[in-house]
């Protein structure tokens, strides 16, 4: 492992600051958070900073404030924390359950929710340092290799699937994220700010090499709201979702007056199913209702030679999704 400097920020603007220093003196920087993904990024040699810039040592940045709007929540925040928060649970039940599913309690005890949301994908060529379109070559080579767990949507040139088990959560519940950089703060929709492999390969997010993702906006949830997490794994632990869907129906009288589907491990991106949601709003919660909603929402899904499962799997679990929300009452 590279040796390397440690920074102590005392606050996002001065965290900002240690990393623009570092590369105008022509060193590398990266902010550590929880760390727990950086940490075998730097162990493969995949990073090599210079300098970390530790986040840890800025206060209030793990905090769940909640107002009129609905809450703020830090980006430092462990995942732990975040799916026991009672507020989180009681009015943004699916975040908590996202929260929960990831990796094992070891892991939910220090991983963040940032380092969540901006962790690296996990395609096994990119990981074991092959020279592929993420580690700056020219090809994807699952396109033609082993490619089981890689997208069915949004894919090409690279077919990565985004890792992060929150991130669809946070796009269905019309998140907005705070970002801090050298220009200042920006907010952006979650929606808007995962990019797919056409706009940059080498790329998962809008983030800057000296921006922060520093804090997540929840709105209040609306009249009728509910929402479930519901994930598919292929083992038990210690892994990443084969496919989830992330599930906001807003119902009255067995009505779907609103919805949100957001599928996980089926794309570079958190995909967002905007011809299921319109199947389901306005219509009376029935189980054929849900089935349909699950074959519409995988209509488009262009699978790879061994990944033509996910599409099944999908479209069973959104139907399980949709009908445990419309059993709710």
């Amino acid at each position: 492992m590279k040796t390397f400097a440690n920074a102590n920020a005392l606050d996002l603007r001065h965290a900002v600051t240690l990393a623009q220093q570092a590369h105008q003196d022509g060193r590398t920087a990266s902010f550590a958070g929880g760390g727990s993904d950086l940490l075998a990024l730097v162990k493969e040699r995949m990073v090599t900073p210079d300098v970390l810039v530790n986040l840890k040592t800025i206060k209030g940045l793990n905090q769940v404030t909640s107002g009129k709007g609905g809450a703020t929540i830090g980006g430092l925040i462990t995942l732990d924390a975040l799916g026991r928060h009672a507020l989180v649970r009681r009015q943004w039940p699916l975040l908590a359950q996202a929260a929960e599913s990831v990796a094992t309690p070891q892991i939910r005890n220090v991983a963040t929710l940032a380092g969540n949301v901006c962790q690296r994908p996990w395609c096994w060529y990119f990981r074991n340092g092959f020279p592929c379109l993420k580690n700056g070559g020219r090809t994807c080579f699952s396109v033609t290799g082993e490619n089981r767990f890689h997208a069915i949507f949004g894919g090409g040139p690279s077919y990565i699937v985004h890792p992060s088990d929150v991130a669809p959560a946070l796009v269905a519940l019309d998140a907005t994220f705070r970002i801090v950089g050298p220009a200042g703060e920006r907010v952006l929709p979650a929606a808007e700010f995962f990019i797919l492999p056409r706009q940059d390969a080498a790329r998962e997010n809008v983030l800057a090499h000296d921006e922060v993702l520093a804090s997540v906006e929840v709105p209040a949830p609306r009249l009728g709201m509910r929402s479930t997490y519901h994930k598919v794994l292929d083992r038990e632990a210690w892994t990443h979702a084969v496919v989830s869907a992330a599930v906001v129906l807003a119902i009255d009288n067995n009505v779907c007056h609103d919805a949100r589907i957001v599928l996980g491990g089926v794309a570079p991106v958190p995909w967002r199913a905007h011809d299921a949601e319109r199947v389901l709003v306005g219509q009376r919660m029935t189980p054929e209702l849900a089935a349909k909603a699950g074959e519409v929402a995988l209509a488009g899904a262009r699978p790879l030679e061994k990944n033509a499962y996910k599409i099944p799997l999908t479209k069973s679990l959104v139907k399980r999704a949709v009908l445990a929300l419309s059993a709710l009452g």
